[in-house]
């Protein structure tokens, strides 16, 4: 590959990424609204876990199922098979939307019919209790209107990836602002019609409403990318000859990443068990934990997950043509990139997280509790910069079709999880639960980031070591001098009025982060931070624009 074309392949990762972002804050910023108007209507306690468990369970299934062939194997699939088949790859499409449309299908059927089943593997022995009756059945009730979006999940990333391997990011990170917007506008008729509550079951009537509104958004967020589909060329036709049709690789692909998933789901299906222990007086269960981790996941979803997406199909060119040292200089200055950002945000969180959680979660049912969720905010930042380590080396085991690997370290990650998730929640009362398995995921992917990198190192020759560790000293030091100035001036507001109200929390909130901002922004010009300086200046540029 000439250097003009490792240029323009750059720059085009940079501007599909920015696309994606852009998006992606978006759809994130309704996320925080719907969150935020979730714990109004129904707190941070048990109430909310009987509909936030249900309404998670459909999305964990969808990945265990499909997620991670699709998300993981398709893309390097698509590509190849557009650049080697006659037809352009359009066969082979059909076929796999057909495959997986068949397939999630039948299963989302065989879900709904046995909800009750289901449910028992994701609910701790203490949902069983008498007293706790109303909620195991609201429960049960709130799944079977949920597990109809394992269908459209699935299909929505399928088409999503699809869209991606012929160059359009920008839709698939857009479309879930609609189902955000469905969303909102359910729980708002919710506080309106039913008011807000943090105590007992649900009737049918709110059991229907939180239901179908949150399968609804999903559903709609799949339709919105088949006119898109539509306009980059893709004219599906239903096919049917799988045999013989080369879907053979794909599938000895898809084993390994299916068990990749399911590694992964057994961890999580534990942690929400665990989780759900701490759904009681006092306790910090399902809710705090999962709210805290959409939290300290934006930086990650806004930046890296744009930055894995774009660039995927460019690091598949890499692998296919055997330019290994290329394909990890590409990776090393993406992991910089992602990281320049990352991890001044990661040290900001701990300082900010109870103004965050007094200005997300200060509402309604949840305004007594906001506190709650400090402690799990502050642990998971710990955790996001390991995690965006990791889930980026991992698209250069992808890049290169070696899955099998992916798997065995992803087990090394889960059993780590297991482990330390298990141990921690022992070790604490239940007003801890959360924070402690947000502590067993940290130590989990600080496990997976460690042993990636080895190996991809190995793998590839070389991942620019050396330059990586210069830049995160330099990185570090500048954002440990920054987070210092900002804690001062936080500690310093907190001694002026301990008890602000919501709007002097933002406000302070504000000038903390300007600040924050400000030192890091010196300090990285004095340290000669490149990623974080030429960011900045790409960003004024077009601004200035």
């Amino acid at each position: 590959m000439t250097a003009t074309e490792q240029k323009s392949g750059g720059s085009s990762v940079l501007a599909n990424s920015a696309v994606m972002a852009a998006g992606t804050v978006f759809s994130r910023a309704s996320g925080f609204i719907r969150s935020a108007l979730l714990v109004a209507a129904l707190g941070s306690g048990f109430h909310a876990d009987v509909f936030n468990i249900a309404n998670t369970v459909p999305n964990m299934l969808y990945i265990l199922l499909a997620g991670g062939v699709f998300n993981a194997v398709l893309v390097p699939q698509l590509v190849k098979a557009q650049k080697n088949d006659a037809d352009g790859g359009t066969a082979y499409t059909d076929r796999i939307i057909t495959l997986a449309g068949l397939f999630l299908g039948v299963v989302t059927i065989v879900l709904v019919l046995g909800a009750p089943w289901l449910m028992r593997l994701y609910l701790g022995a203490n949902w069983y209790e008498p007293e706790n009756a109303a909620q195991l059945e609201s429960a049960i009730d709130f799944a079977r209107w949920c597990l109809p979006q394992v269908f459209f999940y699935g299909m929505f990333v399928l088409v999503g990836q699809v869209l991606n391997s012929r160059g359009s990011f920008g839709p698939m990170m857009w479309a879930p602002i609609a189902n955000n917007i469905v969303a909102i506008s359910t729980l708002v008729l919710y506080l309106v019609v039913f008011g807000p509550s943090n105590a007992g079951g649900y009737s049918p009537g709110e059991e229907m409403l939180l239901g179908l509104g949150s399968t609804l958004g999903i559903v709609l967020q799949f339709l919105l990318l088949l006119p898109v589909l539509h306009r980059t060329g893709v004219r599906f036709r239903p096919r049917f000859d799988f045999r013989g049709a080369g879907l053979s690789h794909t599938g000895r692909l898809a084993v390994w990443t299916v068990l990749f998933v399911i590694v992964n789901q057994v961890a999580y299906t534990i942690v929400v068990r665990l989780a759900g222990n701490g759904s009681e007086a006092e306790g910090t269960g399902y809710t705090v934990y999962s709210n805290s981790f959409l939290v300290t996941q934006v930086p990650h979803s806004i930046i890296t997950v744009s930055l894995a997406t774009a660039i995927l199909p460019l690091l598949s060119r890499y692998g296919a043509a055997g330019e290994l040292p290329e394909l990890g200089r590409t990776l090393s200055h993406q992991l910089r990139n992602a990281l320049a950002i990352v991890i001044p945000i990661a040290a900001l969180i701990p300082v900010l997280s109870e103004d965050i959680a007094h200005i997300l979660f200060g509402y309604g049912a949840g305004a007594d509790a906001f506190k709650e969720y400090a402690p799990t905010l502050s642990v998971f930042a710990v955790g996001l910069v390991f995690f965006t380590i990791h889930y980026l080396l991992l698209r250069g085991f992808y890049s290169l079709e070696q899955n099998r690997t992916v798997f065995f370290i992803q087990c090394a990650v889960a059993t780590t999880n297991i482990v330390a998730a298990l141990l921690l929640t022992r070790a604490v009362s239940a007003e801890y639960t959360a924070p402690a398995l947000a502590g067993a995921y940290s130590i989990a992917y600080l496990v997976g980031s460690v042993v990636s990198y080895v190996v991809l190192k190995r793998t590839l020759g070389d991942l620019d070591g050396r330059g990586l560790l210069g830049f995160l000293a330099r990185l570090v030091l500048v954002t440990l001098v920054a987070a210092s100035a900002a804690w001062l001036l936080r500690t310093g507001l907190g001694w002026i009025n301990d008890e602000p109200t919501m709007m002097l929390a933002l406000i302070g909130a504000a000038i903390v982060g300007a600040l924050h901002l400000g030192m890091l922004l010196l300090g990285a010009q004095a340290a000669q931070v490149k990623e974080l300086t030429t960011m900045v200046q790409q960003v004024a540029r077009r601004l200035r624009r």
